[in-house]
This record gives structure tokens, C-alpha cells and sequence, in this order.
């Protein structure tokens, strides 16, 4: 069969067969979409920044060094009056950073308890902690802050009632009150030597495990650093004769005067966000240990180990990878959710600066993008250490 001149010469390909190629496709989609965004907040900023030339509006940050003006009730750092919006604005975020560590922390440690507490073998035990669980996470945090604050901390007696513990410590409707610490010549030395022991003791904790790894034999790491930490201070705290004094607050007048004051804002709206996020935490952590293999423990008892060693030594440590990663949303909703502070006066974030600073200065494009910017920023470095702490405890394969 004779082959003709147009069977011999190839069949051209279609000019568009590029298209059935998966990665040219996806090249192209993201750079469709990359240059949609970017469009967008071009025109977006261009927008903005023509109507607020329209109106004689700045954009610009120069008034972060204008006088603020006005008075902080509670504040972490320094702060007068006269001091700039720049200022305010740190203030603002100590104040918040203050709330939303202790928040987490009691948060986590009472999470942790109410969590054991849901797998009690106690019958009342049990179902008290699930009432808890119920009751406290089925209510809107911003009813509990105020029924904290209104209900609670604003029907305390007055300052001449206060309840008084071991005659330094106060409590009334203005506040709590507690001794100030007030450090004198070679309290530096302690706190050098605070440091030097924590320091020694992460070290002896990271040596215990490797060695109990190595060997399964158990050293008593958590006995031993705790030693080190408070014991070692005490004994240079006493050998250079105790520099450090307190300054005890005293009632003067209508109130008491003196050492450290809680403003009842502040208390209302930890104990709130602890309460509040511990009933989260209680789950994630029942959630975590039933995830764990019941013959896990049923090993244990048959090898006859402790309790309290199964639970953290065996069990624990193997729910950590099923607890961190809800964790880190809680505490990012801690953080965040401290905002609601605005609602019983206290001075963070939200009410210095977006509130006060921001009617005042009328700059509402920048003060808005910093305070979006500091929540940004405090939520991506939760979320890096919680990361980075969840990839060291996962369970690596041999």
C-alpha cells in the first residue's frame, strides 16, 4: 500500500494543547489571582485615600507623637498625662499581654484539673465538673465578665470594710490590695541566682529524659528542680541578709494607700476569661486522654506503677499530640476575646486606643491597622510556639 505525501508528514498539534498541562494551569491560576488581590487593595487604598482627602483626613502616623492628654486608671508601665499616643498605644498592649498571660495560665491549670475531674471514678466528683463544663461554656463570655464585675467585685464593702487577710492584704470595691516588693543593694544577686537555677533545672529535666529513655530508669527530675528553684534563692536570699522589704498598704482616708492595687475591672475580667476558656480546656483534655489506648494503663497497673506516674509518665504524654493543637486555638481565643474589656472600663487595647485615642485623634485608618496589626502579631507567635512545641512531642517513628 502506497503511502501519500500528507501521511508522511506529522500532524501538527493544536496551538492550544498547552492548556491540558496541569502545571501551566496552576502557574496561571495563581498569578490570576494573585494580581485580583493585589487590584483589589489598590483600589481599595486609592479609594480610601481619596475620600479622606476630600474630607481634610490624615492617614499618616505623625500624630503618634502629639501629647495624648488624658489619664490611664491602670497601667503596666510608666505613663503620665502629658505622655504621646505612642505611648498610649504601649500601654495599651502591656496591659493586654498582662491579661490575656494570666488568663492563660490559670485557664490551663484549671482546664487541666476540671479535665481529670470529668474521668473521676468519683460519681460527685464527676458530675460536678461536668455541671461545670456545661453550666460556664454554654454562657456568652461578655455575660460573664459583667456579671463578674457588677455582680461580684462592685457589691464588695466599701474600704473601710474591707476583708483583710494577715493584715496585708485587702479586698474591697475598689480593689484588691497586696504588699509591694521594694528591692534593696544585692537583690540582684537573687535574681541572678533564680536564673541560674531554672537554668539548671530544664537542664537536669532534658538530661532525665534522655536518660530515662536510654535506661527506663526514673530520676526525680520535677523534686529536684523545684528545689533548686526556690531553695537555692532562699539560701542567698538569707545568707546576704534579706534585701528586700515590703511596703504594706495602709487605709488613709477613704481608701487605702500603698503598696500594689488590683483595680476590680481586672479581676473580673481574668477570673472571666480563665472560667470561660477552662471549660474548653477541661474538654480538650478529657478528649485527649480517652484518646489514648485504655490498655496503655491496664500495662501499667499490671506492672504495678503508680497512679500519678501512669497519668504522667504514660498517659499524658501520649495525649499531648491530640490536646496541643485545639489548645493553641484557646489560647488565640484568649487573646483575643480579652477586647471584651472595654465593656467594664478596664484600660487594654481596645479601650485606650481604639476608643479613647481614636475619638480624640480621629486618625481611625491608622489606629485601626496597628491594633489589627499587634492581634496579628500576638496570634502568629502563640501559634509559633504552640507549633514548634506540638512537632517536638509527636510521636517520631523508629
Amino acid at each position: 500500500m502506497a503511502i501519500t505525501r500528507d501521511q508522511k508528514r506529522p500532524s501538527a498539534a493544536p496551538i492550544w494543547s498547552f492548556l491540558n498541562d496541569a502545571t501551566f494551569r496552576s502557574i496561571v491560576y495563581q498569578l490570576v489571582t494573585a494580581a485580583s488581590i493585589i487590584l483589589f487593595f489598590w483600589w481599595v487604598i486609592g479609594n480610601t485615600t481619596a475620600n479622606m482627602a476630600q474630607r481634610n483626613m490624615s492617614a499618616g502616623f505623625d500624630f503618634l507623637n502629639v501629647s495624648a492628654g488624658f489619664g490611664i486608671s491602670f497601667t503596666l508601665i510608666p505613663y503620665r498625662e502629658g505622655d504621646s499616643y505612642l505611648r498610649v498605644f504601649q500601654v495599651g498592649i502591656a496591659n493586654t499581654l498582662l491579661v490575656a498571660i494570666i488568663s492563660i495560665i490559670f485557664a490551663t491549670v484549671l482546664g487541666l484539673f476540671v479535665g481529670l475531674a470529668r474521668l473521676s471514678s468519683n460519681w460527685l466528683i464527676r458530675t460536678l465538673a461536668r455541671s461545670y463544663v456545661e453550666v460556664l461554656r454554654n454562657t456568652p463570655l461578655l455575660l460573664q465578665i459583667i456579671a463578674w464585675f457588677f455582680g461580684v467585685f462592685n457589691l464588695l464593702p466599701r474600704p473601710r470594710d474591707s476583708i483583710v487577710w494577715l493584715d496585708v492584704f485587702a479586698l474591697n470595691n475598689r480593689g484588691f490590695y497586696m504588699p509591694a516588693p521594694l528591692p534593696e543593694a544585692g537583690f540582684n544577686a537573687v535574681l541572678l541566682t533564680l536564673a541560674l537555677a531554672i537554668v539548671a533545672a530544664v537542664y537536669i529535666r532534658i538530661w532525665a529524659k534522655r536518660r530515662q529513655d536510654a535506661t527506663g530508669q526514673i530520676f526525680p527530675s520535677l523534686s529536684v528542680g523545684a528545689g533548686l528553684v526556690f531553695g537555692l534563692p532562699l539560701v542567698v536570699f538569707l545568707a546576704l541578709g534579706q534585701p528586700l522589704s515590703w511596703e504594706i498598704p495602709e487605709l488613709r482616708g477613704f481608701n487605702f494607700q500603698g503598696g500594689l492595687s488590683v483595680p476590680p475591672s481586672f479581676c473580673a475580667l481574668v477570673i472571666a476569661l480563665s472560667v470561660y476558656t477552662s471549660c474548653f480546656i477541661a474538654e480538650i483534655v478529657r478528649s485527649g486522654i480517652q484518646s489514648v489506648s485504655r490498655g496503655q494503663t491496664e500495662a501499667a497497673k499490671s506492672l504495678n506503677i503508680k497512679p500519678n506516674w501512669t497519668m504522667r509518665l504514660i498517659v499524658l504524654p501520649q495525649a499531648l499530640r491530640v490536646i496541643v493543637p485545639p489548645l493553641i486555638s484557646q489560647y488565640l481565643n484568649v487573646t483575643k476575646n480579652s477586647s471584651l474589656a472595654i465593656a467594664i472600663g478596664f484600660p487594654d487595647l481596645v479601650s485606650v486606643w481604639m476608643n479613647t485615642s481614636l475619638n480624640q485623634s480621629g486618625r481611625a485608618i491608622p489606629i485601626v491597622a496597628m491594633t489589627m496589626a499587634f492581634y496579628c502579631a500576638a496570634s502568629l507567635f502563640v501559634s509559633l510556639l504552640m507549633n514548634a512545641y506540638n512537632r517536638r512531642i509527636l510521636l517520631k517513628e523508629r
